[in-house]
């Protein structure tokens, strides 16, 4: 009998900025936060403050299980020099520094949703798209919410693809998520465009 396994759900967004004292975007973070607690899933974020902070700690307030994916080597150097939030239930410390965590943080998680977000996210996102995992965009909340499929097809001419949604709702939006993860399974490769043709690939 196959046993059906918690979804993991990635909350990447701005850590800092102007976007972080938003008050609009830090409520849809928050209401994210708890409706992954909400559905039993997992909430995973990269161990940072701002924006995924507020969606950990709503998740927290829920009753949900939350896992931070630290760029730190120790607790000491995350909560020291990386100035970083530890409320979560496990955080594991990568050691890897920023942009190593982001693909450790990724490939971590069954879907990513983004909220506001700046060049960090926008990094976060193309990872993501590159390995064919499912994303969503929670819109008008600042930052680059409203500009990816402007990114994807205006600038890098690519297509949008099918396991990416987007919604202002953040339940409407995990609605979605939770459907596409359904219908579009993961590449089975690290580097997917390579060696796997899947329909949710852009």
């Amino acid at each position: 009998m196959e046993q059906k396994r918690r979804l993991k759900i990635g909350v990447m967004g701005s850590a800092s900025g102007p976007q972080i004292e938003d008050p609009h975007a830090r409520e849809k973070a928050r209401l994210l936060g708890a409706e992954i607690a909400r559905r039993g899933h997992i909430l995973i974020n990269g161990a940072c403050p701002g924006l995924p902070n507020d969606a950990l700690l709503a998740a927290k307030e829920a009753g949900g299980l939350t896992l931070g994916i630290s760029p730190a080597f120790s607790e000491s150097e995350h909560i020291h020099e990386y100035q970083s939030p530890s409320d979560h239930d496990v955080i594991i410390f990568t050691g890897l520094g920023f942009m190593e965590r982001d693909i450790i943080n990724i490939r971590s998680s069954d879907a990513i949703i983004i909220v506001g977000g700046g060049i960090g996210t926008l990094n976060e996102l193309t990872i993501a798209f590159e390995e064919g995992r499912p994303c969503g965009v929670i819109t008008n909340s600042g930052g680059i919410s409203n500009s990816v499929p402007f990114v994807i097809e205006g600038l890098c001419k690519r297509k949008v693809p099918p396991n990416m949604a987007f919604d202002d709702n953040p339940a409407a939006l995990l609605d979605k998520m939770e459907k596409i993860i359904r219908e579009y399974p993961l590449p089975i490769h690290e580097d997917g465009r390579v060696k796997d043709q899947k329909e949710g690939r852009g």
